[in-house]
């Protein structure tokens, strides 16, 4: 499995506009292409960051959508006010203990590891970090996606709630400060959405 993320620096005041453009026009247009799997919306009011991702079956899939993808991903752009920066990914783990409801948060870090060390970075993700996540109070799901290439890696945790993922930061900076070493990974970020569109039908990956 396979994803495309789009980050786009949004007016804040558009968000509104650019989420139900996502909703009423992308999703549509993205789900009759073949080999597509579903849409997600990430928002962060405050910042303006949004990033909306589309999950693909296959790579090959993903690589032929992109020339009709352009211009639809061009238009969600404009509605949201910003730019496009575009990423391409393999779904190295998903995990969904049970579906999402509105209100749901997302926490999401990005991470860079040797390129050789990759798949080692995966397997520790699944056998060591997403079982402690899985315990968390309001966990929902959780995913990595991985770029082979560069060695960059995102792993996002779903909660049932903006207050359920507030209330884990703390256990999750802990985790992170035990995990990353022993993962050989570097953070480079990390930044904490609302759920604005939770439509990926990607299948446990674990």
């Amino acid at each position: 499995m396979y994803a495309r993320s789009t980050t786009i620096q949004a007016q804040p005041s558009s968000i509104d506009a650019g989420i139900a453009h996502l909703r009423d026009e992308v999703m549509p247009a993205l789900q009759d292409m073949p080999g597509c799997v579903g849409v997600s919306l990430l928002v962060d009011r405050q910042s303006g960051r949004c990033i909306a991702t589309s999950a693909w079956d296959s790579e090959e899939a993903m690589r032929a959508s992109a020339e009709h993808v352009t211009p639809i991903r061009d238009r969600a752009a404009e509605m949201f006010g910003g730019t496009a920066n575009v990423d391409e990914w393999e779904i190295a783990a998903l995990h969904r203990d049970h579906r999402t409801t509105d209100g749901a948060g997302v926490l999401a870090t990005w991470v860079k590891v040797p390129t050789d060390q990759v798949d080692q970075g995966i397997d520790y993700y699944k056998s060591s970090v997403l079982p402690q996540l899985e315990g968390l109070d309001g966990f929902s799901s959780a995913s990595l996606l991985v770029d082979r290439a560069s060695g960059r890696a995102v792993s996002s945790t779903t909660f049932d709630s903006l207050d359920a993922m507030d209330q884990n930061r703390d256990q999750i900076a802990a985790l992170k400060a035990t995990s990353m070493p022993e993962a050989g990974a570097e953070e480079l970020d990390e930044c904490a959405f609302e759920l604005a569109l939770a439509h990926l039908r990607v299948p446990e990956l674990v």
